[in-house]
């Protein structure tokens, strides 16, 4: 644990010392502003945006014939976006596709993976994953004819924070067919053993999906090491595409010849998709599991902001993040626990995402008091507010004034102004 102190000139020092700095500049930051809420919504890059305004000129252009310039290079921007996403999780190119929404993604994977029998149709989730997976999750368990109260088996919090790898490997009976986790908790930014879940899993023979949307781009994975049958994300939270961006999908090269749960257009092999046969022929790829056209205006973000991250490379970008998050829950102990907040992620480097999550019976209203002294976090519910120094555009002095600011916003109970009615967005 790196030693820490209270002084601005110690952050001053920091940032002085920080290989990342520089990239700083290549993002579109506001003068005053502290951004922490890149596990929602990433800034905007210059290297996003050349790519955005590149493509609306190559549109301009060239029309149609888009999807014929450059080698065809945009007709398979999915494979080309998809072999820049796979350094960061250390899978094959062939293995990662950009498509769709990480929502239809988790539909997409679960009809394609999931075939329930008398003896085994369970599907293993968590009751702390984000809404949008386990609507996906009950949806398809109907499409089967099956009931979720019977068919989703529920490995429940003891804590309300965290989730017990123990109990879910204790949930994997003989009637389990699939087990769909997320990687890291959006609420507690708890890491799950990824590794130890999956090797379980396969070992009774039962599929295993992850949910990387609060992981990519700020935790490094391995999955040519973990071995998992297929994983879903979305790109605009640490990886900065753009609001909305197009999501992300890992399909594990030993499940090429599978039939793609829903079938499209996009998915079918290139060398016949234009002799437009009634017949489905799926790409022998992660491409194989495509639907429709893909947009290159989501897409075109995705391009140079991974130009970005490949520079950079993703352990330097992890050893930055756990140094702003240890050095953001040293202020919060020190400075803020005296009034009422409390660190509701684990502490542990192995064992956390990329934010850390404060704890305070007036989450939402300090929350608001935050966004009005240009602090951007976001409220999660009951009691969260969620703090996220991205390590590409976050300064360590950000985070000493973000400590100032909120010390200031409790000691003098400033958060008392607002109401604590919810807005739609927060």
């Amino acid at each position: 644990m790196q030693k820490f102190e209270l002084t601005r000139e110690f952050a001053e020092k920091m940032d002085q010392e920080d290989m990342l700095a520089k990239y700083k500049e290549r993002f579109h930051t506001k003068e005053g502003q502290i951004y922490m809420d890149g596990n929602s919504l990433g800034v905007s890059s210059k290297d996003a945006e050349e790519s955005l305004l590149n493509m609306l000129e190559i549109w301009k252009e060239h029309g149609i014939n888009v999807w014929s310039i450059e080698g065809g290079k945009y007709f398979l921007y999915q494979n080309f976006l998809g072999s820049q996403i796979a350094p960061l999780i250390n899978a094959y190119p062939e293995e990662v596709t950009v498509a769709n929404s990480t929502t239809v993604n988790v539909h997409q994977c679960i009809a394609t993976f999931y075939k329930p029998t008398k003896e085994r149709y369970k599907i293993i989730v968590d009751d702390l994953n984000f809404p949008s997976d386990r609507y996906a999750v009950d949806s398809q368990v109907k499409l089967k004819g099956l009931n979720p109260d019977d068919a989703v088996k529920v490995v429940k919090s003891k804590d309300g924070r965290t989730v017990s790898e123990d109990l879910v490997i204790e949930a994997m009976t003989d009637d389990v067919a699939m087990v769909f986790l997320p990687s890291v908790l959006y609420r507690s930014s708890q890491l799950m053993d990824m590794q130890r879940i999956t090797d379980e899993a396969h070992k009774r023979g039962i599929v295993v999906g992850w949910d990387l949307c609060h992981s990519i781009g700020i935790v490094p994975h391995d999955f040519k090491k973990l071995d998992a049958d297929f994983a879903v994300w979305c790109n605009y939270k640490y990886l900065s595409g753009g609001p909305g961006a197009i999501g992300g999908m890992y399909i594990n090269k030993k499940h090429f010849d599978k039939e793609p749960g829903l079938a499209g257009w996009q998915g079918n092999a290139k060398a016949t998709q234009f002799l437009l046969r009634h017949t489905f022929e799926h790409a022998k790829d992660a491409g194989g599991w495509l639907i429709g056209t893909q947009p290159l205006f989501s897409m075109a973000p995705l391009e140079g902001v991974l130009k970005l991250y490949n520079e950079v490379g993703m352990d330097k970008i992890r050893e930055k993040s756990l140094s702003l998050t240890d050095y953001l829950m040293f202020l919060i102990d020190e400075r803020l626990s005296k009034y009422g907040c409390n660190i509701g992620n684990p502490r542990e480097e192995d064992r956390r995402g990329g934010h850390v999550s404060l704890e305070h019976p007036e989450a939402y209203r300090i929350c608001l008091s935050l966004k009005e002294h240009n602090v951007i976090p976001d409220f999660r519910e009951p009691n969260v507010v969620r703090l996220a120094p991205v390590a590409l555009y976050v300064t360590f002095e950000d985070v000493y004034k973000l400590a100032d600011i909120l010390e200031d916003i409790l000691s003098n109970k400033k958060y008392e102004k607002f109401s604590s009615k919810r807005e739609m967005v927060v």
